[in-house]
């Protein structure tokens, strides 16, 4: 299938839920009700009273980042942010990647995070490529603070879809999205950088570098960014 039918396949089953998913935007405040953020998707700093405090040389807080703008915190300045009471997260992905070594890093990482910050995972996991559309609809309907998408499948699919759940925060480890609503935050590496098919990397991809500390680490300034409404950037970690 070439990029041109699968982009007009995107859309047209992103069409087909759209409805659904503009009435779940009347339904939910997303990442703002569960942690006492605006709901807003602006990227000033505005966070939780309970989500902790970055440490300097994560962002300039005089130059709030803009929009798809990317930011590179000095490593352990997220180490004071953590999740808020009944945080609770979606953990997005594809079927298709499970056996993949990268993305069971990076599932092994949220799952590490969720225990150790007692935070509420639901999985929701797309069965096949025609599933993948209507997995992310399934995560949104679920109405938490955050969807965690990874594995370069869901790439695609979350980038159709993000756009018409405004309300709802997404949080992409490991990849990117190529042009993302205020609602799309990622987190990346020299390693990562996967924004699609068809797209360039912003990095050589190489999977060696999905290693359990960089995921963990992405992870935690990713969220950090997130809980601290610096969203719809790239955070680069080292």
């Amino acid at each position: 299938m070439t990029r041109t039918a699968r982009t007009t396949a995107l859309l047209t089953a992103v069409a087909l839920v759209g409805a659904g998913t503009a009435v779940l935007a009347g339904c939910s405040t997303g990442a703002g009700a569960g942690t006492g953020t605006s709901s807003s998707t602006g990227t000033g700093a505005g966070p939780s009273a309970t989500a902790g405090t970055l440490g300097a040389g994560f962002s300039d807080p005089t130059q709030p980042p803009a929009p798809e703008a990317t930011i590179h915190p000095q490593p352990g300045s997220w180490s004071g942010v953590h999740a808020p009471a009944d945080y609770d997260v979606v953990l997005l992905s594809d079927a298709g990647d499970a056996d993949g070594a990268p993305t069971r890093t990076l599932v092994d990482a949220v799952e590490s995070w969720a225990s150790d910050e007692d935070v509420s995972v639901t999985t929701v996991t797309a069965k096949d490529p025609d599933d993948r559309i209507a997995a992310v609809t399934r995560a949104v309907a679920a109405e938490p603070d955050l969807v965690i998408s990874v594995g370069n499948h869901m790439v695609d699919p979350l980038a159709a879809v993000s756009p018409t759940a405004l309300h709802q925060q997404f949080l992409v480890v490991g990849a990117e999205v190529a042009e993302p609503t205020s609602n799309v935050t990622a987190t990346d590496w020299t390693g990562g950088g996967f924004r699609g098919e068809g797209l360039g990397p912003s990095s050589h991809y190489d999977p060696s570098t999905f290693t359990d500390e960089r995921a963990d680490r992405a992870l935690r300034a990713g969220l950090a960014a997130v809980l601290h409404d610096l969203r719809g950037i790239v955070v680069w970690v080292r």
